[in-house]
């Protein structure tokens, strides 16, 4: 077997194996980086907003490993998630606990009641300003920190060159102008732009599998000569970069703007 078969075998079991429990991306820890060095600090915002008795929201939890970290009080913490595996994940590690849990994959029709919550989480998941508005109580905080638009744009066109842009409206100052219409006064807003690093073509056709709506159609087999050019590049350099794109918006719901617009 020559080198570039050995090469194509060992990422097609990559490939193959390609599938995540929760959002855990343990399988490739040690072989990239990414969000090592983010101007701001996700968890230590949302804790600042939480207090005994807030009631909390986490929409798109994921395998609610984050929220678990939190260490909310249970009888006060809500989550959805619609990722069916994610799902029965959720159902077994969530509910037993005590967490009012809900599946939900619209983010524009999530089935809780008019202002039930103090605090609402979201991290890289899909959103509503409007939904967001309905579902906070006076006063009540809207955290997220979200991919944005050009994520991985420059990983993307490695392999699939002149793919389209899956989500091209996740700018920051498009999301504030949309909280800001739905009537929230805008806390804080960030955006940055930051490297992530592969340090074998493996770890990043797991990746790549895994991340597959800015991966349409990506397969070892499509994208062979194109990972056998990474691969030129990481034994040169060392490792593969791209780069990341996040913001974050922390909102306050106001009854404000209702005002002027009774006025």
């Amino acid at each position: 077997m020559t080198e570039k078969e050995e090469l194509k075998k060992i990422w097609q079991k990559e490939e193959d194996i390609a599938h995540i429990h929760g959002w855990d991306f343990s399988h490739i820890n040690d072989r990239y980086e990414e969000e090592e060095d983010l101007p701001w600090d996700y968890e230590t915002i949302v804790r600042s907003y939480l207090k005994k008795e807030t009631k909390l929201l986490d929409y798109d939890t994921g395998g609610g490993e984050f929220l678990l970290s939190l260490n909310h009080p249970y009888d006060k913490t809500y989550a959805t998630e619609g990722y069916p595996p994610n799902v029965e994940l959720c159902k077994e590690k969530l509910i037993p606990l005590g967490i009012h849990f809900k599946q939900c994959n619209d983010a524009s029709n999530i089935p809780f009641e008019d202002e039930s919550f103090d605090v609402f989480i979201n991290r890289h998941g899909d959103f509503d300003a409007k939904e967001a508005y309905r579902l906070l109580k006076d006063n009540g905080v809207f955290i997220s920190e979200q991919v944005g638009s050009e994520n991985d744009r420059d990983l993307v066109e490695m392999v699939l060159p002149e793919t389209e842009i899956p989500f091209p409206d996740l700018y920051l100052e498009k999301q504030k102008k949309s909280f800001e219409e739905a009537g929230f006064e805008i806390i804080e807003a960030q955006e940055a732009f930051r490297p992530i690093v592969f340090y074998d073509i493996g770890a990043f056709v797991w990746f790549a599998r895994i991340i597959e709506w800015e991966f349409p159609g990506f397969s070892v087999e499509n994208c062979y000569d194109r990972l056998l050019k990474m691969e030129e590049v990481l034994e040169k350099e060392g490792k593969i970069t791209g780069t990341i794109h996040r913001f974050l918006i922390v909102a306050r719901k106001t009854t404000t703007h209702l005002h002027l617009v009774a006025v």
